[in-house]
């Protein structure tokens, strides 16, 4: 008897992560960059890319993700947290191996209603 072939989109491994990381307090994905163009194309109320990418070569799979961090809280510490849970899960979910999970803090957050100093 031989096994089925299951094939997990990327899609899902990009759910995965983006649940992982909503799980974690004190950081949020953040948005992608625009591109030329791209500004004519987004109009108000349209969702905005956000910075993450997962590239998936056989069995490996890559993570890139950009966050911001809320001010107040270690970057180097919630960086690595983010980094063990995506791994994580999804290994756990989809018996995938990750060979790479790359975070870019690429902003401070304030809380709201709170100007800067």
């Amino acid at each position: 008897m031989t096994t089925p072939e299951v094939n997990i989109s990327k899609s899902v491994l990009l759910d995965i992560t983006s649940t992982t990381l909503e799980g974690i307090e004190g950081l949020e994905i953040a948005s992608a960059s625009l591109k030329v163009g791209e500004v004519i194309r987004n109009q108000p109320g349209a969702r905005r890319p956000r910075a993450l990418k997962v590239t998936r070569e056989g069995q490996e799979v890559t993570v890139d993700v950009g966050l911001n961090i809320d001010y107040g809280h270690n970057l180097v510490k919630l960086s690595q947290q983010a980094q063990r849970a995506i791994c994580e899960n999804i290994e756990l979910m989809t018996g995938l191996k990750v060979k790479h999970v790359n975070v870019a803090v690429q902003g401070v957050s304030l809380p709201k209603g709170q100007a800067p100093s």
